[in-house]
């Protein structure tokens, strides 16, 4: 049997659902919502933290499923960045920006974004797959913001044992992009609950960050080496990660993989001691990179920048991808 790719409906909103040829996996994706992955299924069971869901992210841009964190990933430690000689200033009142608790802005500005087109959808014997493109700088609320021409495109492709998620940045200008984008990956602690779950992380250093949740300038070797979730919480930086880049959360009778396959060289990982999820983030720049220049990634006008990462689920203990 072939894989598929179907319409579907979420929360009252249009979406499309892919499922691998086994139909081991099905990925759901909102394109008029932000492009956000608002469900992972293996064999039926959700692997993806849902909080809100569909209905609160279109609503108000709560994030739950995998987000898209874009054009900056966590918060921002002033409203007001420069780059090149372009100077900015963000302004509430012409971009759709939201905030942290300490009024930081947060996390880009395409939550719930109805601007993704679809441009292509297919499936073979071997996995589904769609394309979706977004021309950031046709919109004016967002150049506001972002003022710096190109075109974004997304592809996801699903296998019976991965979601792979591919991210394009092309300049359409004679200028510069900035890329400090990023994914906020929920998964749903299998069990539910933090019994018997493991965590290994493939990092190296770790970077502090103050009260504000920004970057303080100081680091500290890190090591992530299996251990207990246990009453462990995560709101951290890791700006150093080993090879390979795969992030691993396992618990009773089954393990999550998420790989930063490319482009991804930074990682926060989020995980509040009273929920039941855990958030391992690609990040292509640190935390506040568009305000202090730390790392800075760019994409030259004639090239492209491309990332991307996959999740894989598989039985603990089997040693390979349950059938």
């Amino acid at each position: 049997m072939p894989a598929k790719i179907e319409e579907t409906t979420t929360d009252g909103h249009a979406t499309v659902t892919l499922t691998s040829a086994s139909g081991e996996l099905e990925a759901t994706y909102a394109p008029g919502t932000g492009m956000v992955c608002c469900s992972l299924r293996r064999r039926g069971e959700e692997m993806l933290g849902q909080r809100g869901g569909l209905a609160a992210y279109a609503e108000k841009g709560s994030t739950f499923g995998i987000p898209l964190l874009y054009p900056w990933a966590n918060r921002l430690a002033a409203m007001s960045y420069s780059f090149e000689g372009t100077d900015v200033t963000l302004d509430a009142a012409s971009s759709p920006l939201h905030f942290d608790a300490a009024g930081l802005p947060m996390h880009g500005v395409l939550a719930a974004s109805p601007y993704w087109e679809l441009t292509d959808t297919g499936a073979d014997d071997n996995s589904a797959q769609l394309q979706a493109r977004l021309d950031f700088s046709a919109h004016s609320e967002l150049a506001a913001a972002f003022p710096f021409r190109h075109m974004l495109e997304m592809g996801v492709a699903l296998d019976d044992e991965t979601l792979t998620v591919t991210t394009t940045v092309i300049p359409t200008g004679d200028g510069r992009v900035p890329v400090a984008f990023g994914y906020h990956p929920y998964l749903a602690l299998p069990g539910g609950s933090r019994s018997g779950v493991e965590i290994e992380l493939p990092v190296v250093r770790h970077a502090l960050l103050g009260a504000d949740g920004l970057p303080t300038g100081e680091t500290e070797a890190a090591s992530g080496a299996k251990a207990p979730l246990a009453e462990r919480s995560f709101d951290d930086l890791f700006d150093e990660l080993s090879d390979p880049k795969q992030f691993r959360l396992a618990g009773p009778g089954s393990e999550i993989s998420v790989e930063f396959d490319r482009g991804y060289n930074f990682a926060q990982v989020y995980a509040p001691a009273d929920q039941p999820f855990i958030c391992f983030e690609p990040m292509t720049s640190p935390t506040n990179s568009l305000v202090s220049g730390d790392r800075l990634a760019t994409v030259a006008p004639g090239e492209q920048f491309q990332a991307s990462f996959s999740i894989r689920a598989q039985s603990r203990g089997a040693g390979m991808i349950a059938r």
